[in-house]
């Protein structure tokens, strides 16, 4: 009883800690003027919000190309990451620490060098200013975090589970759907969640890949803040981190429960 309680206190507390530094957006985005010093502003309006969800605006605009673009940009880094991890956990072979070095270079090299090089590259192709070539911008540091999760997710995978469904006269998409993807569903959630907030947070690469032309949430949000709206900022940064909040949510759901439910199956 009393360590439920201690549970209960500590998730109380969890959450206020998360929550407390998105008060002053809140209140900011509801603030008609607010002065120093003042601890609350002295009148609260909703215009900020009006404007921001009217179509005028192309804040939702914007919101719905964010979120398409991160999308694609995971389910592509899916695609890629799943066999190349797999590769990386299961198999020796030459150039093997080469590989590995050139996945974890965008992590490592400056951003601004990653930036330019890539808009020399992007537009010699003629992908400077479309929203396919966002996306496949954003797959340079996007793809490193979804191959190593995978790469980490297989490392601890066991293949004579797939060997024995083979035996049982199982096709090999039959093998991957029955027992391969249930087994790395979990650390598949966990890079989708990291490539999606990766894609989506993407300030620099969309504004030089894309030209400005390709107007996501973050340089709508650089813009109203450099403009000095600070209702309106804080509004679309409430936006800007609500898709981050849910998947969070989701995801450790999925991972924690569904994990340990593979767990217990597996052990028995």
């Amino acid at each position: 009883m009393r360590g439920e309680r201690w549970r209960l206190i500590a998730g109380v507390a969890l959450a206020a800690w998360l929550i407390l530094p998105f008060l002053p957006l809140a209140i900011w985005s509801v603030a008609h003027g607010w002065r120093f010093p003042d601890l609350l502003p002295q009148e609260l309006s909703s215009k900020a919000w009006a404007y921001a969800l009217s179509a005028r605006a192309g804040v939702l605009d914007s919101f719905a190309l964010t979120a398409g673009i991160a999308l694609a940009t995971t389910c592509l880094a899916a695609l890629i990451g799943v066999p190349a991890g797999r590769a990386l956990a299961l198999y020796q072979f030459r150039g093997k620490g080469l590989v590995t070095l050139l996945l974890l270079a965008p992590a490592m090299l400056p951003s601004l060098a990653v930036v330019f090089g890539l808009h020399g590259v992007f537009l010699r192709l003629g992908l400077t200013g479309t929203v396919s070539g966002v996306i496949l911008a954003h797959l340079v540091p996007v793809l490193p975090y979804m191959t190593l999760v995978m790469a980490a997710v297989f490392s601890g995978f066991d293949t004579d589970f797939e060997a024995q469904a083979r035996s049982l006269g199982a096709t090999s998409l039959q093998t991957f759907r029955t027992v391969t993807f249930p087994a790395i569903l979990p650390g598949l959630l966990t890079g989708a969640l990291f490539a999606f907030l990766v894609s989506w947070s993407q300030y620099l690469l969309t504004l030089a890949i894309g030209g400005g032309r390709v107007q996501t949430l973050p340089l709508l949000l650089f813009s109203q803040s450099s403009a000095g709206r600070n209702d309106l900022t804080a509004a679309i940064a409430l936006l800007y981190i609500l898709p981050g909040l849910l998947i969070l949510i989701v995801t450790a759901r999925q991972v924690t429960g569904r994990g340990a439910a593979l767990a217990r199956g597996l052990g028995g």
